[in-house]
């Protein structure tokens, strides 16, 4: 086990998770190792060996719905206790959890997405359960209630969102304290050098109500790996693969200054990456997707590698300016 890796309380919570979270989007995606359940097996065993305790997924993810969850629940057996299982409900499962008409947030859906996600993931309890975007029709008064009731079932252990504004995590924190339900304890959006614009309002937000965030895409579908330059990168990647346009977009100058800063100290990107996420208030854990056991080894050395002091954290925010 990975002994440098640290932990964090998730937001105002006793809920420990380990600075580096292992993002499941990947199990069940075609055509990687980890659309297979061996390959699932294989990241899942490294993580928990790395120290990694944080597992995020949701029931959308996998090449079909709900099958990130039916492969981590198959892998995890034996060592459900050993993981923090973060789990999201709130998007279309194509009819899976049956007719729900939009409206993902109301009481009536979220008792069958919980039944459904315990079941695949064969467990009696969720330890972070997130609202995954607000369905725009249901009050958030129900949704705050409904998620009181699986907590006071035990299904439940702590509520956190994702994709929320910053005047909804400022809403919800009103509403849960004026009806007296559990908070949510934390806060995921697309974050990374390059989508910076949660510092705004979200994560304002996030530090001015104790929530801990949990940026997704930190790595911007790899690109901040230092694997790719301005001639291309992996065939395989993410990047070339499915989001070849992104690449195209890429500021190649601010990258370049990037890896020369890396280079001068002798780390690698990864690792920079990874400290100056950690550096930023209100910051609990970067969650990182892998499809490879040794990928998840890279991600949980790199981000114990290397703390920036406050100059060379604003040094790398220098190289990508807020737009």
């Amino acid at each position: 086990m990975n002994t440098n890796i640290e932990y964090r309380p998730l937001g105002n919570s006793g809920l420990m998770v380990s600075t580096i979270g292992l993002g499941c989007n990947n199990f069940g995606r075609p055509k990687t190792r980890t659309e297979t359940q061996e390959g699932t097996n294989e990241v899942i065993t490294a993580a928990i060996d790395a120290g990694i305790t944080l597992f995020d997924t949701a029931d959308i993810y996998g090449g079909t719905r709900g099958l990130s969850e039916t492969l981590m629940g198959n892998a995890l057996r034996g060592r459900r206790d050993d993981v923090v299982l973060a789990t999201k409900f709130g998007l279309s499962m194509q009819g899976m959890n049956g007719p729900d008409w939009g409206a993902f947030g109301s009481r009536r859906y979220i008792r069958r997405a919980i039944e459904s996600s315990l079941t695949r993931l064969q467990t009696d309890w969720i330890d972070l359960y997130q609202y995954h975007r607000p369905d725009g029709i249901t009050p958030l008064d129900e949704t705050l209630a409904a998620l009181d009731e699986l907590i006071a079932e035990g299904k439940v252990r702590y509520i956190g969102h994702s994709n929320f504004d910053g005047w909804q995590i400022a809403d919800a924190e009103f509403r849960a304290q004026l009806a007296g339900h559990p908070k949510f304890i934390s806060a995921q959006n697309e974050y990374s050098l390059i989508s910076r614009g949660v510092e705004a309002e979200v994560l304002p937000a996030v530090n001015a109500y104790g929530l801990g965030f949990l940026p997704f895409f930190p790595l911007f579908n790899g690109l901040f790996t230092g694997k790719y330059s301005r001639s291309g990168g992996p065939s395989e990647g993410r990047l070339v693969s499915i989001r070849p346009e992104a690449l195209e977009g890429v500021d190649w100058d601010a990258m370049e200054r990037f890896q020369a800063f890396c280079d001068e100290r002798d780390i690698s990107m990864l690792a920079a990456t990874f400290g100056w996420f950690l550096a930023q208030p209100g910051v609990t854990s970067v969650i990182a997707g892998a499809t490879l056991a040794s990928q998840v080894a890279q991600n949980a050395e790199a981000g114990s590698a290397w703390k920036p002091n406050s100059e060379e954290e604003a040094a790398i925010s220098g190289f990508f300016p807020v737009h």
